[in-house]
């Protein structure tokens, strides 16, 4: 018997977004992301709020409701030019001020400028963080190794549309494929390109062989198989976790494992 991890639906494809600082252009930004079933991660610096650029934070429910809301630091430092101390209480007060809206634990974050190293990668656990995307493309569909270090497939202006079509013609499922696109939804309007966003979310939208997700999903999603509890013949799965989780087995059943559940794997093994 051979047992692979599967998206939700036994999916082999995930597509997400990932968009920083908040400002007042999400709101048309999150309108297309909804119109065509899209979904993402929006970063907020808590501490940048006080003017008309950025969403009020009175706003992020109702705006951002069917995405996340992750941490982008409270003041946007370039950390890596600073003392642990004070990236420490740039994540965790923006974390408190987050968690005071959402009434929800955020553990997502994007690295402000782009700007880590190695010992703010290994720190992050520690802060609660579970994953934080920078901005080197890979122009790939790659899961990351640490997703601390989580590199993105393209920014929008990087070639969104050509990738996204590669994307959409790979058909081996026993392969994962994730695209993840970043960016700021104020270049859309400083670049006078809006429709590029609009053609790719429409081209995406609806696939079957596609999980929209945003990032913390994904993450809490390879969690849960993580945790999953196989017999040592692989006849019985026992899932510990809240989260259904899918998987194929022989690559041609798909199988979920509902939450809290053990499931016979043995009349699939043909």
């Amino acid at each position: 018997m051979k047992v692979f991890m599967a998206f939700p639906g036994g999916k082999h494809k995930v597509l997400t977004m990932s968009y920083d600082d908040g400002k007042v252009y999400d709101r048309q930004l999150v309108d297309i992301f909804n119109r065509y079933g899209i979904r993402g991660t929006f970063h907020m610096n808590s501490g940048l709020l006080n003017n008309d650029i950025r969403i009020p934070s009175n706003e992020w429910l109702t705006l951002y409701k069917g995405h996340e809301i992750a941490c982008h630091t409270v003041t946007h430092p370039t950390y890596a030019r600073c003392p642990k101390e004070e990236i420490v209480t740039e994540i965790m007060d923006d974390r408190r001020y987050i968690e005071s809206i959402t009434k929800f634990p955020v553990h997502g974050l994007s690295y402000p400028n782009g700007s880590y190293n190695k010992e703010i990668v290994e720190l992050l656990p520690s802060l609660g963080i579970k994953y934080s995307r920078t901005i080197t493309s890979t122009n790939s569909f790659d899961i990351p190794e640490n997703f601390c270090e989580w590199n993105p497939t393209c920014h929008h202006n990087g070639g969104i549309m050509e990738l996204g079509e590669k994307f959409l013609s790979l058909a081996k499922p026993q392969y994962f494929n994730m695209m993840y696109v970043w960016g700021h939804s104020y270049e859309f309007e400083r670049d006078n390109n809006w429709e590029l966003i609009e053609n790719f979310c429409k081209m995406m939208s609806d696939k079957d062989d596609i999980w929209y997700a945003t990032n913390i999903e994904i993450v809490d999603y390879f969690e849960a198989f993580k945790r999953l509890e196989f017999t040592v013949n692989l006849d019985y799965v026992y899932n510990p976790t809240v989260t259904d989780v899918w998987i194929t087995i022989n690559s041609k059943h798909k199988v979920v494992i509902p939450a809290g559940q053990t499931v016979c794997l043995t009349e699939y093994n043909d």
